[in-house]
């Protein structure tokens, strides 16, 4: 079957469930820095920019303001303990498999773009059986830039053809805008603010809802495109 275009997929809170083993490497690094730790929902809360936003955050909650290399060395003990568990307690969102599926059947090239670390990504995927779907893994040091900059959803794109974007929260929306691509949010995920204020072009409330919205909005393109 020709290929569509490009779905691109953020991960946590889009594709897969990981805040529960975030938030215990979280609090493994808080409580080995003295400080109580946060818990599963305070966590939530701080996902979204990466893991050096999510440590920073933490830390500057708890009174510690970091030096450029001191935040270093506290990310990498965060990754210390977060590496070896990153899929201990994580799960994909139900229906996940049967998308991909659905969209790679109807031509779609599927990308993976996310603020996790690119390795981290990666085995966080195949753990769940998710890496074969996808063409491409990009995280923040794939191409040197993360959500919400538009050039981390552009660098994952072939010249030309459509392109449409997924996920939870600020970054992929803000990044997808900028970028002029479509964007579905989806409700399941870590987003901090109402995602109707963030005025996506749709809003998935199942992950099995995401195949017709994705054709609902390439055959608005389509049409659009036929009348100009």
């Amino acid at each position: 079957m020709p290929e569509q275009g490009t779905v691109l997929f953020d991960l946590d809170g889009t594709l897969v469930d990981s805040a529960t083993d975030l938030a215990d490497a979280l609090d493994a690094l808080l409580v080995e820095r003295g400080h109580p730790p946060v818990g599963i929902d305070h966590t939530r809360r701080l996902i979204g920019h990466g893991v050096a936003s999510l440590v920073a955050q933490a830390l500057a909650e708890k009174g510690e303001t970091l030096s450029a290399p001191e935040l270093a060395a506290a990310v990498q003990r965060f990754l210390d303990h977060y590496t070896p568990n990153l899929s201990r307690r994580s799960l994909p969102y139900p229906h996940t498999v049967k998308t991909l599926t659905e969209l790679a059947t109807a031509g779609w090239r599927l990308v993976v773009c996310t603020n996790k670390l690119e390795a981290s990504a990666r085995r966080l995927l195949s753990d769940h059986g998710l890496l074969p779907f996808f063409d491409l893994v990009a995280g923040p040091d794939t191409f040197g830039v993360a959500k919400p900059d538009p050039a981390h959803l552009l660098r994952c794109l072939p010249a030309g053809g459509p392109a449409i974007m997924i996920g939870d929260s600020e970054p992929d929306i803000m990044a997808a805008k900028a970028a002029n691509l479509p964007v579905i949010a989806v409700v399941w995920g870590y987003a901090k603010r109402p995602l109707a204020e963030l005025a996506p072009d749709a809003i998935a409330h199942s992950m099995r809802d995401i195949p017709a919205l994705v054709a609902q909005i390439d055959a608005t393109r389509n049409r659009d495109r036929r009348t100009t």
